[in-house]
């Protein structure tokens, strides 16, 4: 199992990191296409394409923003026949694992998984009858597709809203299971689960109420969590109180933008948490009255060029040179403004001083040459 246990921060940040690693659930491990979920496997990435699956030439180019961005599993949505049929050309072109969203029509289902999906997202209570999900189920067997079992507060069936009054947490975790029950009645267990509501706190309880009673695993979310500012914030609290209680192996932040704000936000909550290893993170202050340059535009760029690195360190942004190297001293690296001319920290040590007009340069020249 893969963690960040970090190179810089403090004692206390180290012990919290593995604080989070020892709890983490084992789940039983489910491959889709050459990734594996569960068991030792690090969490994965996941997003949904916004495009029309029907039009192969933009859903590709989407996916491979989206894989350059750092998504493991692609989700996207089929609603006509045309749509399964293009997910052949589709996974042809791209390189992570396919997962194919289908409701209502069983027929999607199968010619989805025929035409190469690597996983269907089904709800089999809306997909019919018993006869129906039994024929998805034959052929995801024969084709050895996984299932997710997808349940929102939004699906929830209009008699267990009834027996809880209300859409609840328990009512969300009765319904998944009892459809991951159905399921294996058919013989099947190739199964990973997902509850997913707007509402956080509920997320919250519910995936706190299925990790004890499934080994399944579970592919967490906020569903409809709103635009990429506020979809965020809800995400990493709702997700950060899931995946710090060690649930999870899979994670999607829906965001109502570009998808590849998803895999960034997702990114970022898993290195906080540190169950992600990889890729730069950035520190800055806030400003104060004696921040002399444009503190936040530096920072924009700096989160900006650091996407291109693959390297597992911290990088701080100070507004001064008052407190910087001593605000910096947790970094690995830093730079610091001041009047005209900035400097450059490692460790909090100051290095150089540098033209304010290179400070930006003079970092990514450091991360270039940058010994991993």
């Amino acid at each position: 199992m893969q963690f960040c246990e970090g190179k810089g921060g403090s004692e206390q940040e180290r012990e919290r990191i593995k604080t989070v690693q020892n709890i983490r659930k084992r789940t039983r491990e489910i491959r889709i296409g050459d990734v594996g979920i569960g068991g030792e496997n690090p969490i994965a990435i996941q997003s949904m394409t916004n495009t029309k699956t029907e039009n192969v030439t933009e859903t590709v180019d989407q996916i491979h923003a989206l894989e350059a961005a750092g998504c493991e599993i692609i989700r996207c949505a089929v609603p006509t026949m045309e749509a399964a049929k293009a997910l052949r050309e589709i996974k042809d072109q791209i390189r992570i694992p396919l997962v194919a969203d289908i409701h209502f029509d069983y027929r999607l289902a199968i010619a989805a998984v025929e035409h190469g999906a690597d996983k269907i997202r089904i709800n089999p209570g809306n997909i019919g009858s018993r006869e129906r999900i039994q024929a998805v189920v034959d052929c995801c067997r024969e084709h050895r597709v996984p299932i997710r079992v997808g349940v929102n507060s939004g699906s929830l069936e209009k008699e267990r809203i009834e027996k809880h009054g209300g859409v609840t947490a328990e009512g969300l975790v009765e319904s998944a299971l009892d459809k991951t029950a159905l399921i294996e009645d058919m013989g099947y267990d190739k199964l990973v689960i997902s509850i997913k509501s707007s509402d956080v706190m509920m997320c919250i309880r519910a995936h706190e109420i299925i990790a004890q009673r499934t080994d399944y695993p579970l592919h967490v979310g906020i569903t409809e969590s709103g635009t990429v500012y506020s979809g965020s914030v809800k995400s990493a609290v709702g997700l950060g109180n899931i995946l710090y209680q060690g649930i999870g192996d899979t994670v999607r932040v829906s965001l109502t933008g570009d998808p590849v704000q998803e895999i960034y936000a997702a990114k970022m909550i898993l290195q906080t948490l540190g169950l992600r290893k990889g890729g730069i993170s950035v520190v800055s202050c806030p400003t104060c009255g004696r921040t002399r340059i444009d503190l936040i535009g530096l920072a924009a760029q700096v989160e900006e060029m650091v996407k291109e690195f693959d390297l597992d360190i911290k990088v701080a942004v100070m507004g001064c040179a008052v407190n910087g190297p001593g605000e910096a001293r947790e970094a690995d690296i830093g730079i610091a403004g001041g009047i005209g001319e900035g400097l450059l920290i490692k460790k909090g040590e100051i290095v150089k001083k540098v033209p304010e007009a290179e400070l930006l340069e003079t970092l990514r020249r450091e991360l270039v040459n940058w010994k991993k």
